[in-house]
């Protein structure tokens, strides 16, 4: 309930009683993160007054999310510095509910849905995420669905990659003095002129990796052509995420860098002073990361940093698989209309970020060996090792490793060479039966007092 308070114990939303409804519904959804409403509630009344908010036209998505972002801004102040991880995904429903009111997001027909933009903020610090501090949602016109070449003719303002400067200018706006502290960190969808002229003219920083080889004021005259002219200044050892049929490796890179001017992609104005990083493989096919950068780099250990930077990037991934599927399971959701949906979607995009840290805290070698008492109360990891261990309890809280290993293990996850790191599923199946057992310890402790 604690956390469900801080996150939305401040929603403006027209009726205290409404706030107070919110709070109470997203703590039995966060203790229940993949469940439905009904599932998760402890009795009828909780439900018919779950349902009553979740209709009600009164209380905006927006009111809800406006509320988390703040709780977000209140925990930055504690980190010296902050990573602000930012993507777009895509929410599917293929059931009929709702269908009419979303928008196209593939090429099947029968799929309607979401797209939406998160900023996760995560803090170096403590290597764990901190919350979200803005997220946008919209969805495609069915009638102008796939009319690509439409799209040049439109202002930049009326585009999707207005997106990202938007989530910027929020961003900034909650977080006042504590964006200096911020570098965002993006992928090659990113690499928009309008973004990097946007983020270099209002002092933003930022690591973006390029997706296009852009012109340059210096030789040789292309950004992807710098490699070839600049000295290695280090190696960098990579670990190589595990996604679909790649599997997980780690990999040496080389690092060069340089102070680069890039051109306007029209020739108007002037170019872009930026520092450029290149992380590759010497492979012919390895990997290769060009990254554009607002921070100074005078030293080898100052690139490996950027790169660094960059190698977190993959938790908005995530985060995006914690809440769509793995963890709090949106695209599950069946609600009638879309503003129903859209304010479950919100309550549950911030129940992923505690999903996320949860998993992230347990496998993270920066924090695996911390207490688990960061993520479990010490009724909930007694009962755990009292369950898995067989043995006395120790006098002082295992590691977050051993939480979110015994947790995946309570889940049936059957730990071997070729396993690799616990699933969303298992942990939260795990979750899920951890909560079970604490309930039936505290009413077998009510009755030992009545009796």
């Amino acid at each position: 309930y604690s956390w469900a308070n801080e996150q939305f114990g401040h929603a403006r939303l027209g009726d205290p009683r409404r706030t107070r409804r919110l709070v109470s519904l997203a703590s039995s959804l966060a203790q229940h993160a993949g469940l439905s409403i009904v599932k998760s509630s402890q009795s009828t009344a909780q439900v018919e007054g779950a349902y009553r908010l979740m209709r009600n036209p009164s209380v905006s998505p927006e009111a809800i999310a406006e509320a988390g972002f703040t709780a977000t801004a209140r925990a930055c102040e504690a980190h010296p510095l902050l990573l602000a991880l930012e993507d777009t995904t895509t929410i599917n429903f293929s059931h009929s509910t709702a269908f009419d009111d979303l928008g196209n997001t593939t090429t099947n027909p029968k799929t309607r849905g979401l797209l939406a933009h998160s900023v996760l903020m995560y803090a170096p610090d403590s290597a764990l995420p901190v919350g979200l501090i803005e997220q946008q949602r919209w969805s495609r016109a069915t009638d102008t669905y796939g009319v690509k070449h439409q799209r040049k003719e439109r202002p930049y303002e009326e585009k999707e990659s207005y997106r990202w400067q938007q989530a910027s200018e929020r961003m900034a706006e909650r977080l006042g003095e504590i964006q200096k502290r911020v570098i965002t960190v993006c992928d090659r969808e990113a690499d928009i002129w309008h973004y990097l002229h946007y983020k270099v003219s209002h002092g933003q920083r930022f690591v973006v990796r390029a997706a296009q080889n852009r012109r340059l004021e210096e030789a040789p005259g292309k950004l992807f052509e710098l490699p070839e002219v600049l000295a290695t200044a280090g190696s960098h050892t990579l670990n190589v995420m595990q996604k679909g049929g790649r599997v997980a490796r780690q990999a040496r890179m080389f690092i060069s860098y340089s102070e680069v001017s890039i051109k306007n992609p029209d020739n108007s104005g002037r170019a872009l002073p930026l520092t450029y990083v290149c992380c590759r493989e010497q492979a012919e096919d390895g990997a290769c990361w060009h990254l554009l950068t607002s921070e100074k780099v005078a030293c080898a250990a100052d690139a490996r940093r950027i790169v660094s930077h960059y190698e977190r990037r993959w938790l908005i991934e995530e985060y995006h698989k914690a809440w769509k599927s793995g963890g709090t399971c949106v695209e599950s959701l069946r609600m009638q209309t879309r503003d129903n949906l859209e304010r479950m979607v919100v309550i549950k995009a911030f129940i992923a970020v505690r999903v996320l840290g949860l998993r992230q805290g347990g496998i993270s070698e920066e924090t695996q060996n911390d207490s688990c008492e960061k993520i479990l109360t010490p009724t909930e990891w007694k009962l755990l090792w009292v369950k898995l261990e067989g043995k006395p309890l120790p006098s002082q809280a295992p590691t977050l490793k051993w939480a979110c290993l015994k947790l995946a293990k309570l889940g049936r996850w059957h730990d071997s060479k070729r396993t690799g790191c616990p699933g969303w599923v298992v942990m939260w199946d795990g979750w899920f039966r951890l909560q079970d057992m604490v309930e039936g310890y505290l009413v077998m402790k009510s009755l030992d007092q009545e009796i």
